[in-house]
């Protein structure tokens, strides 16, 4: 009897912050869908947790970012800079690297530090901005992306990952409570969404336990994975808190950790 591969496979290769840590590398996770290898952010630490994946930068088809601060691009100069040694041919196909309004600026200004040493080949890389003042769909290869705009800064956008199979996979970046994040998520077979701190610790711009588990809730998701922790979560039960608003299947995600998404 034949072994039917998941639709979508997750790897959580980065769950924590900007604060430096063993466990946790910055923000990144990475999906395989319809035989495409998607990086979701590239923190510090995101290439070195790629390799423990016996994923090289070669094998990543798509980045796609949520916001610019620097635990969610970092490793994309490096990354870049990777690229063209020891030989560019390595690349066979085009990297697209996708991300809300502003990203051409962002990237010039990297362009302008850095010059050659992250200039690829125009064929081998192209940008997709999308609208982050409103929803935006777009098909890529055989699966589909949905964005919208959440509550962080202004290019802020959470991404929809839609397989050939009908599976989807939710990521937010980083957001306040959202309205739009809840209508992204609705039904989704997993939701990836950020709690940076504990109940009593909220932020503006950051989500709780308990507010995560509110959006998984009024979202219908089928499980929900808790992640970019910042270490004031370690001393505290975040399980306990996301549950005072969810009952569904609950993950606290650890660097490497991998989840099948299938029927």
């Amino acid at each position: 009897m034949s072994i039917k591969n998941p639709d979508i496979i997750v790897t959580i290769l980065g769950s924590g912050t900007c604060v430096p840590s063993l466990e946790r590398s910055s923000c990144s996770v990475m999906m395989e869908v319809s035989g495409a290898k998607l990086l979701f952010d590239s923190g510090p630490g995101t290439m070195r947790r790629l390799l423990r994946t016996k994923t090289t930068i070669f094998d990543i088809d798509y980045i796609f970012y949520s916001h610019f601060h620097p635990d969610h691009t970092a490793e994309l100069v490096p990354f870049l800079f990777a690229t063209k040694y020891p030989d560019i041919s390595q690349r066979q196909r085009a990297l697209t690297l996708v991300a809300g309004r502003g990203f051409e600026d962002f990237f010039a200004g990297l362009k302008t530090a850095y010059g050659k040493w992250i200039e690829l080949d125009p064929e081998l890389v192209n940008i997709l901005e999308l609208d982050n003042r409103s929803t935006d769909s777009r098909r890529l290869a055989d699966f589909t992306i949905q964005s919208a705009p959440v509550e962080h800064n202004p290019e802020s956008i959470a991404y929809r990952i839609t397989s050939a199979g009908g599976h989807s996979v939710v990521y937010s970046g980083d957001t306040d409570y959202s309205e739009n994040l809840i209508a992204l998520s609705k039904d989704a077979d997993v939701l990836i969404c950020e709690s940076a701190l504990p109940d009593d610790f909220r932020v503006k711009g950051h989500l709780t336990p308990s507010l995560a588990g509110e959006i998984a809730a009024r979202a219908g998701v089928k499980k929900l994975v808790l992640t970019h922790f910042y270490p004031e979560c370690d001393q505290t039960d975040i399980e306990q808190e996301c549950r005072k608003t969810y009952s569904g299947p609950l993950v606290l995600a650890e660097d490497l950790m991998r989840i099948e998404v299938d029927s």
